[in-house]
């Protein structure tokens, strides 16, 4: 059947801008997708860093100096905010994404989450133990 002879208008939902304002679910998933914005500008910032050091040290310590700036410093905390709760959902979505059996049985997610954590907290030491 052909419908470009159709005299019938389709029906069209009316989507409002703050749909997702409606419901807690999608506001926290908005708000987590908007938070990887940060997070990708962040990427993009450690990446140009990599050129500039590749580029030599002139380049490099001209790079570090325009990240002292009060606005690189605003965004970095802005930055840190976005990681810390996409980190926070993320943590909180992979029980849901790998359901991880023993034996017939599903593992809770609250220790799943927990193992998450303390694996973060192990390696920032670690990290900071060889940076320092």
């Amino acid at each position: 059947m052909n419908n470009t002879n159709s005299k019938r208008k389709p029906y069209v939902r009316e989507m409002k801008k703050d749909w997702w304002l409606k419901n807690a679910f999608y506001t926290g998933y908005m708000i987590r997708e908007g938070t990887s914005l940060f997070v990708s500008i962040y990427a993009v910032v450690l990446m140009w860093g990599l050129m500039r050091l590749v580029q030599g040290a002139d380049a490099f310590n001209g790079w570090l100096e325009s990240l002292q700036s009060p606005l690189a410093i605003l965004f970095h905390v802005i930055a840190l905010a976005a990681c810390l709760f996409h980190a926070k959902t993320w943590f909180a979505l992979a029980p849901k994404a790998m359901r991880i059996f023993k034996g017939d049985q599903l593992i809770p997610e609250k220790p799943i989450v927990l193992v998450q954590y303390v694996a973060l907290a192990v390696v920032s030491v670690l990290v900071l133990i060889i940076v320092a």
